[in-house]
């Protein structure tokens, strides 16, 4: 996809909506814009468009509804809001939907659901099999039983982890900015509308801020990163004014809405995509410069004698990043062998491995199928 009238072709989408659009800014579930989307993701249904919506939401719809007038810092208290935010959430999507003949169904995902690999398949099938029948999946983070350790951080993340799952065309943001602008527009009345981008443009992360709303987590920084995670499986994303007129029939209409990021790299495969999708890093092997030179270069796997360091605790087949002499990460990938191991074997010869260990099960440290480049 490489211009926004390709996009009035494209027939799967996820819908990012954030907390701020989604409760007034903290006054409770905004019913009337609920609508007013539902209204607009109708209208795509009827074009054909596949529709994944990922909502957030849940917590500031619990702390309306409890009377808590500051987000909550203590884990069990974001718990029990989600839990009696999602109810009021749940209600009005489907309440809405109906209204135009469509059924929902609810996913809550963490993301230990998108780590483990039988349980990424699971959620790809079941989430390909209620676009099948017609339904619009309605995501969110499963809050009620997360942690911070094991958490996505924020939907825009959770949003373009989707949109790889399903192989969507299209990942649609809509927040409270009208886009990405070159400077923060809070702070500086100058500031100018990027409308198109390519992803990885570096000066992309200058341009965004980091700074999120109090009742979400993500920035204009976590959309743009989002974006680029999006791009991974092939995905165009757009950030847009969620209300802004009409705003998604206009962006299938190709109309020059918020700000288009062009992926610019053919999609991974299907298990790059999920090895890339990991957030959980168990630990991290350092490299030297010979090694990262063949893993960028030639796509070889991870031989041991590369590894200069080892650090964390890690089992066989968990996932570890590799970092280059300057600290920065180049690669990440599912380990052969466990941390104790790995420093027993690292800057040895393969052929070394069954001496120092007693025993061999594989050659490679990581094998370039369970490898993925940053």
């Amino acid at each position: 996809m490489k211009n926004r009238q390709q996009i009035t072709t494209s027939k799967r989408w996820v819908v990012k909506i954030g907390s701020a659009l989604l409760t007034n800014e903290g006054r409770g579930l905004n019913q009337e814009g609920i609508a007013i989307w539902v209204e607009q993701l109708a209208a795509l249904r009827e074009r054909g468009i596949e529709i994944v919506l990922v909502s957030s939401g849940a917590v500031a719809e619990g702390m309306s509804r409890l009377g808590w007038r500051t987000r909550p810092t203590a884990l069990h208290e974001l718990q029990a809001a989600a839990a009696v935010g999602q109810m009021g959430l749940v209600q009005a999507y489907e309440s809405a939907f109906q209204r135009f003949g469509l059924h929902t169904a609810q996913v809550l995902l963490t993301h230990d659901d998108l780590s483990n690999r039988h349980r990424y398949l699971n959620a790809r099938s079941a989430l390909r099999t209620l676009l099948g029948f017609g339904v619009v999946p309605v995501v969110n983070e499963n809050d009620t039983v997360v942690t911070d350790e094991i958490r996505f951080g924020d939907n825009d993340t959770l949003g373009a982890l989707v949109a790889n799952l399903i192989e969507a065309e299209l990942l649609v943001i809509l927040t409270d900015q009208e886009g990405l602008c070159d400077k923060d527009p809070r702070e500086h009345a100058d500031a100018r509308l990027i409308h198109e981008t390519p992803v990885n443009a570096p000066e992309l992360e200058v341009m965004a801020s980091d700074r999120g709303g109090a009742l979400g987590r993500g920035g204009m920084l976590t959309k743009v990163r989002a974006a680029r995670r999006a791009a991974r499986s092939g995905t165009a994303t757009v950030i847009a004014a969620g209300r802004l007129e009409n705003v998604l029939c206009r962006v299938a209409n190709g109309d020059q809405v918020g700000t288009l990021f062009i992926p610019d790299k053919e999609p991974l495969l299907a298990r790059k995509q999920w090895l890339a999708g990991h957030l959980q890093v168990r630990g991290r092997l350092s490299l030297d410069a010979g090694a990262v030179r063949v893993l960028r270069e030639s796509g070889k796997s991870l031989l041991p004698v590369g590894i200069k360091a080892v650090s964390g605790e890690f089992q066989r087949g968990e996932m570890v990043a590799c970092i280059d002499e300057q600290g920065t990460e180049i690669a990440r990938g599912l380990a052969n062998y466990s941390a104790e191991e790995a420093c027993k074997i690292q800057g040895q010869p393969s052929k070394r491995i069954e001496e120092l260990l007693g025993y061999v099960d594989e050659p490679e440290m990581i094998h370039r199928d369970n490898l993925v480049l940053c």
